[in-house]
């Protein structure tokens, strides 16, 4: 197997260099200023809102955008039998 020389360089001016570096400087700041801002807690806060809305949507609503009244009935049924064992459990211990 024959080793290949190795490439040689390509030979730029300074100016492309420092037009590099200043590219290179601008996607930079522009990805520490995305960073900050998604690092704020009111938009942390923001997303985790949208995704739990998100995800109720997705549990109460079928692929048609219509209300899934099965699963919706099942939830409210799992709810109130929760509480009324807690209701029972309560009224049992005084």
């Amino acid at each position: 197997m024959a080793d290949k020389a190795p490439a040689k360089p390509a030979t730029r001016s300074a100016q492309q260099i420092e037009a590099d570096l200043a590219a290179t400087r601008e996607r930079l700041a522009g990805t520490i200023d995305e960073l900050s801002f998604r690092a704020q807690p009111k938009e942390i806060v923001n997303r985790a809102v949208e995704d739990v809305k998100l995800k109720a949507n997705d549990a109460t609503r079928t692929p048609d955008g219509e209300l899934n009244t099965q699963k919706l009935g099942m939830a409210l049924g799992g709810v109130a039998a929760v509480l009324l064992t807690l209701g029972i459990l309560r009224r049992a211990r005084s």
